[in-house]
């Protein structure tokens, strides 16, 4: 199949391709900008080393390089061991007040880490500022008062918390995205759609469909004929009648 007659099905049911998209992108923008939910982040920030009461790791009064990858590779380690029950389940059970699971704290809670840096951040998404930043708090908290039992070390300290009462925009929505999705996303089924259609479609409507029918090229085509020019034809017809036989009858008189 050639690109032009690809291009004719697409033409041909081209309002149906864009009925589609409209149907699916006018929802899709409805729902993204009006009926979800706005979402806040918290965060606060961990510092890791050998010592609490040093803000670097030193020794014999010069920075210990070492000592600071050891700290760099605990990171990891720790990533992993905050979002474990076994720390959201201390959480709950201290923090009563958030109303929350383990199983729903680990799923508001994330981990990250700067590259090459002994600081992490916590940070916590919810609805609300004020409860999001209460949560990452409370999983701080816990989090520097379990690790020295779990890993037999005390090199965690807070840095800085999250402020419940600070005036913290929200996260911005995905929506313009959504709806750019919705697009394509109905763009392509309607391609498919309308390739189905005419696939389903086994109408003879010319020349080249009767000859993949019978095997031959069409040797005569006949033109269709529109009622109006249909009936010109007539009248011309019965005009030229009366005046031959008007001529007729002059003749013979």
């Amino acid at each position: 199949m050639e690109l032009k007659e690809y291009w004719a099905i697409v033409r041909k049911r081209l309002w149906l391709i864009l009925l589609l998209m409209v149907v699916c992108a006018v929802p899709t923008g409805i729902y993204s900008y009006t009926m979800t939910d706005q979402q806040y982040t918290a965060s606060s920030k961990i510092i890791v080393n050998q010592n609490e009461n040093q803000s670097l790791s030193l020794q014999n009064g010069r920075l210990d390089v070492a000592m600071i990858n050891s700290d760099i590779q605990l990171i990891k380690t720790y990533k992993e061991i905050i979002m474990t029950p076994r720390i959201m389940n201390v959480v709950v059970e201290q923090y009563p007040q958030l109303q929350l699971t383990a199983n729903e704290l680990i799923h508001k809670i994330g981990v990250s880490s700067v590259n090459e840096t002994q600081v992490m951040s916590i940070y916590a998404i919810d609805s609300s500022y004020s409860r999001a930043a209460n949560i990452v708090n409370a999983v701080s908290t816990v989090f520097q008062n379990e690790i020295p039992k779990l890993m037999k070390i005390d090199n965690v300290s807070i840095l800085n918390a999250a402020d419940p009462e600070a005036n913290i925009a929200p996260i911005p929505t995905n929506a313009n995205m959504n709806i750019l999705i919705s697009l394509v996303l109905s763009f392509m089924i309607g391609l498919g759609i309308a390739f189905l259609l005419d696939y389903l479609d086994d109408a003879v409507r010319t020349e080249a469909d009767i000859a993949e029918i019978i095997g031959f090229p069409a040797m005569a085509a006949i033109p269709r004929v529109n009622g109006r020019r249909k009936g010109k034809n007539k009248k011309d017809n019965t005009n030229n009648t009366s005046v031959r036989r008007g001529t007729d009858a002059t003749l013979n008189a």
